[in-house]
């Protein structure tokens, strides 16, 4: 989910082709596109040389065409889930359950194991599958259940809605805490240097310390705006009122999003006395 923010574009694949990004990892474009998920949601095959099956992270939404392409690129070892929201869960479980696959996911609801795995994302986990192993990251904020995957040996990581490939991620409040939040920007922000970033929506970027550097500035910024519009407004003033003030310069059509990321820096800053 994404709101603007100033930076480079990189490239945006074709909706249907499956288009290598990493030595590992290739992108499927879903067909969803809207202006909070940029071109549509990114769902990641993973694989490593000469392996001949593969994982699917975020097969995206419930959409037979797309679900289509992903159970073609071959055996599919497991699914993995970023987050709970429907742009990268809604196809997930029918998507498992077609491919027999375990569905890995921080969020019990959205798990699946046909051979009683434990399928859990808990921090620190290691997944081996397709010859990869992927570390789990717990990065919550832009929800509770939010994770990123470091993908071992292919200096990458994927990012899902915590870090995007364009502009800047919404704190979808309350389910999404703006301190949590700041710290997973850290947490990527200390990864190694020319990490590339695998996110959920956009193109892919070179250095995630680079771009959650960006995010934190950019995020701290909003958050002495929000404190100079509560100054002016006064301390009991809405999200709502705040977002008029402060977004004044973003698409009206971005305001209800705008709304979730204002309404958890005020729980923030009000928390924070």
């Amino acid at each position: 989910m994404s709101v603007p923010m100033d930076g480079a574009d990189g490239e945006i694949p074709a909706y249907g082709v499956l288009r290598q990004v990493t030595a590992a990892a290739a992108v499927l474009l879903a067909r969803n596109p809207s202006p909070m998920t940029l071109a549509g949601t990114n769902s990641w095959v993973l694989r490593a040389s000469g392996a001949v099956d593969c994982i699917v992270v975020d097969p995206g939404p419930d959409d037979d065409e797309h679900l289509d392409g992903l159970a073609a690129v071959g055996p599919v070892a497991a699914v993995v889930l970023t987050h709970r929201h429907a742009d990268h869960a809604g196809g997930a479980l029918r998507f498992a359950r077609r491919v027999a696959a375990p569905l890995y996911a921080a969020d019990p609801a959205l798990r699946f194991a046909p051979d009683g795995l434990e399928t859990d994302l808990d921090d620190g986990r290691l997944l081996t599958a397709a010859g990869l192993r992927l570390r789990v990251l717990a990065t919550p904020g832009h929800t509770s259940d939010s994770r990123c995957l470091l993908i071992e040996g292919d200096d990458s990581v994927l990012t899902g809605d915590t870090v995007l490939g364009r502009g800047t991620t919404v704190v979808a409040h309350p389910d999404g805490r703006l301190a949590d939040y700041l710290d997973s920007l850290r947490r990527l922000i200390a990864l190694p240097a020319g990490t590339a970033v695998l996110p959920g929506h956009g193109p892919e970027q070179p250095d995630v310390s680079a771009v959650a550097s960006a995010y934190l500035d950019h995020r701290l910024r909003r958050l002495g705006q929000v404190r100079a519009a509560l100054a002016r407004l006064g301390p009991d003033a809405t999200a709502g009122q705040v977002v008029e003030l402060v977004y004044s310069d973003v698409d009206r059509s971005l305001w209800a999003a705008a709304e979730w990321s204002v309404a958890a820096q005020l729980v923030y800053l009000r928390e924070q006395g």
